[in-house]
């Protein structure tokens, strides 16, 4: 029996043979885990992937910031509105328009009277920049140039 064993597996009675394919696996077995090369590439590739999508959602956010003062401008002109059906005249007081604004954004209305309104609107995260609007006589703020138009810079 141990002739034909000999036979059709020569390393089982090779001495050599046998150590050579335990060592090999003792290697495989106390490996385990990644390699510093691996684990620097893996880093290195986050790295990449990260200097990508920083700043792409950044500008995300501020044009988001955008967005808000545009619709609250756009708000506050249905609100004037309303306001000038009810009493001929244009209100800067936001409180008697009952108009609130989003979250981080300042409304200013500088002059309104009966015959026109003009506001601007900045947002805290956004700095100098600012949307504004001017409604009939009203003096334009920079950067407005058309009536009824909401222009930021």
């Amino acid at each position: 029996m141990a002739k034909f064993y000999a036979q059709r597996d020569p390393k089982r009675h090779n001495p050599k043979m046998r150590h050579h394919t335990s060592m090999r696996m003792d290697q495989n077995r106390t490996r385990r885990g990644f390699s510093l090369i691996e684990l620097l590439i893996v880093v290195a590739i986050i790295g990449i992937l990260a200097a990508i999508a920083i700043p792409k959602f950044s500008n995300t956010k501020g044009q988001a910031f955008l967005a808000a003062m545009r619709s609250d401008l756009r708000n506050l002109a249905t609100a004037e509105e309303g306001y000038y059906y009810s009493n001929s005249a244009y209100s800067n007081n936001l409180s008697q328009l009952n108009f609130l604004t989003s979250t981080g954004v300042t409304i200013s209305v500088p002059e309104a009277t009966t015959g026109g309104w003009s506001a601007s609107a900045t947002h805290a995260s956004l700095g100098a920049e600012k949307c504004t609007v001017y409604f009939g006589t009203a003096t334009a703020i920079a950067p407005s140039t058309l009536e009824g138009r909401i222009t930021c810079d």
